[in-house]
């Protein structure tokens, strides 16, 4: 074990990267892979409606002087207050996935993405951060309208859980956190905790899937509301889980489609059962 530092609490990593969460214990040197000259702290993510307003926000909350919740009163700000506060702006934005074109969503993609290399390159990271979450946001929703059945998206929730699991044990998520964080930190949405310097980085692939079974319940006449709770608290849970078990890496996106199916899992399979049997040729 590394010898803890005197006089400074550890720093909680909260790594919903690629498909991961991590998290490090009070007693161990701190890691961090988006800045190693800060101190203890969390990250969260925003949304497109949030571009203009939230980045000052952040900054503010940065800069401002809290009180210490200690280890466990960050997961719980994290996991109960942070995370539904910026996805609940997915929620609200779901009237643009209904109304715009596929051509227009697959359009803004590229847009949002140009926008948001602009923004790295002249060091606007803050702004970045949310035209990132803006544009993957968006590639959900036009992924989404190429899925015919509801079958495929209930195929995509399962088969992303064996895939998830091994990126980040094994696989390339794995090799990106510890040899590449670069292009870790170009994957990923960072937000601070509110008075403190850390942060919580939430990956470009967990709100994609994120956006494409939101937008999902309300293609195909499911539970939108429950979906979103859920699915929300999933990567709360996925936070905690790594923190109790003192594992620096959970893959965050088997949850996540527990959550989805657990929503909406006996309305699917009654959609299924009255699908009519195909024609005979």
């Amino acid at each position: 074990m590394e010898q803890p530092i005197a006089g400074e609490r550890a720093r909680l990593q909260v790594l919903v990267d690629l498909d991961l969460i991590a998290g490090l214990p009070e007693v161990h040197e701190p890691v961090d892979l988006i800045d190693e000259r800060c101190g203890p702290a969390i990250t969260v993510v925003a949304h497109p409606l949030g571009l203009a307003l939230l980045p000052g926000l952040q900054a503010d909350f940065a800069a401002r002087p809290l009180f210490d919740l200690g280890l466990w009163g960050d997961v719980a700000f994290v996991g109960l207050a942070l995370i539904p506060a910026f996805f609940s702006l997915t929620w609200l934005a779901l009237p643009l996935w209904r109304a715009a074109p596929t051509v227009a969503l697959g359009g803004g993609v590229v847009a949002l993405v140009v926008l948001a290399v602009l923004f790295e390159l002249v060091g606007l990271d803050i702004a970045a951060n949310f035209v990132k979450f803006a544009a993957v946001t968006l590639a959900g929703w036009w992924f989404l309208a190429f899925f015919e059945s509801v079958i495929w998206v209930l195929l995509v929730a399962v088969l992303i859980i064996p895939v998830d699991t091994y990126s980040v044990f094994q696989g390339p998520t794995k090799v990106i956190v510890e040899e590449q964080p670069q292009i870790f930190d170009a994957l990923s949405i960072a937000f601070p905790l509110p008075g403190e310097h850390n942060s919580a980085q939430l990956g470009l692939p967990d709100v994609l899937f994120f956006a494409l079974f939101l937008g999902a319940t309300v293609r195909f006449a499911l539970r939108p509301g429950l979906t979103w709770v859920l699915m929300t608290l999933s990567f709360g849970a996925t936070l905690a889980l790594a923190v109790a078990f003192e594992i620096n890496g959970l893959p965050a996106l088997p949850l996540l489609s527990a959550a989805f199916i657990l929503a909406n899992g006996d309305l699917i399979w009654r959609q299924l059962r009255s699908r009519p049997p195909p024609e005979p040729e």
